[in-house]
Order: C-alpha cells, then sequence, then structure tokens
C-alpha cells in the first residue's frame, strides 16, 4: 500500500506543501493528479499550471467559485463533494505516483463527504501511489490511518496581508 501523508492545522501552507511535492514528482517525470474539494476557482496558479504540463499534472475542481462558508453549506456544496469523492475512486485506478486529496479534511469535518468513504478510497492505494490530504480539522481516523501527519500552525500572520497571485493563489 502507498504511503499516506497528511497536513493539518490552522497555518497556511497545507495546500502548498501539497504543490511543492507535486513539482518534486513532476521534476522526476511522474505523474500527479490533484483533486480539490471546497475549490472552484479556475484562475489560480495551480489550476493553470496543469495548460504547461498536462501529461503530467491533472487537477480537478469540486468546489463552487465562490468561498464555501462551513458553518452554512448549501446543497451544491454536498454534491460537488459527493462528486469529487466518485471521481477520485476513479482516478486512484490510473495508479498516478502522487495522488492530492486537497481540503478532504476539513470536507469530511464539516459532512461534506463521509469519513468511511476516504478510509476506504485509502485502502485502494496502488502500492506506487502516494496520497496527500490536506485542510483543516482533520478528523482522528485520518490522523490515525496516516503514514505521516504534520500540523501546519500560524506563529505570525499579518493582518492586512494582500491576496497576491502567484503566492496566495
Amino acid at each position: 500500500m502507498g504511503f499516506v501523508y497528511l497536513y493539518t492545522g490552522g497555518g497556511a501552507g497545507k495546500t502548498t506543501n501539497a504543490l511543492g511535492l507535486a513539482l518534486r514528482c513532476i521534476g522526476h517525470g511522474q505523474k500527479v493528479v490533484i483533486i480539490q474539494f471546497l475549490k472552484g476557482q479556475k484562475n489560480t496558479g495551480e489550476v493553470k499550471f496543469q495548460d504547461i504540463l498536462p501529461e503530467q499534472y491533472e487537477i480537478y475542481l469540486f468546489g463552487t467559485p465562490d468561498f464555501v462558508d462551513p458553518k452554512h453549506l448549501r446543497p451544491e456544496d454536498y454534491e460537488l463533494a459527493h462528486q469529487g469523492v466518485e471521481f477520485a475512486k476513479k482516478k486512484i485506478k490510473e495508479e498516478p505516483d502522487l495522488f492530492v486529496l486537497d481540503e478532504v479534511n476539513i470536507a469530511a469535518a464539516g459532512g461534506l463527504v463521509k469519513i468511511k468513504d476516504i478510509l476506504k478510497l485509502l485502502e485502494d492505494i496502488p502500492e506506487k501511489t502516494t496520497v496527500v490530504m490536506t485542510g483543516r480539522f482533520a478528523p482522528r481516523e485520518f490522523l490515525e490511518r496516516a503514514d505521516f501527519v504534520n500540523e501546519i500552525i500560524d506563529l505570525k500572520h499579518t493582518k492586512d496581508i494582500p491576496y497576491t497571485k502567484g503566492i496566495q493563489y
């Protein structure tokens, strides 16, 4: 079974960590598949990058273009998250070298995806595939299943940080 890395916590950089691993894999000629839950913005650098290396890097969005408020979930948020899980079940069978489930932790913590469905998906990881799971509020079951767990904490955060192209998106 492949290894599972989990990035969680309140600090910024969980997705960025996963994207750094993706870049490293691509540099070695490996295949990367990213499934993003709760995200639907197509203008981010990680989405645009797919146009540069479509044979090695695939990214799929399962969220609306607007911000998803975990305290006010809409029916479309549940539907898109469910579609993301079903799609992930199919894509994992292609045996990519790196398979990223971005924001799956918070999607599971908020009830958008079922913890048991993600754990079942992890049972089917091809031996050559490394999985990365990101997002705040990782459920205990994910922490227990992961081989490597990193908590990203926020030691300092400027209040008026600009939303900068190439850095935050």
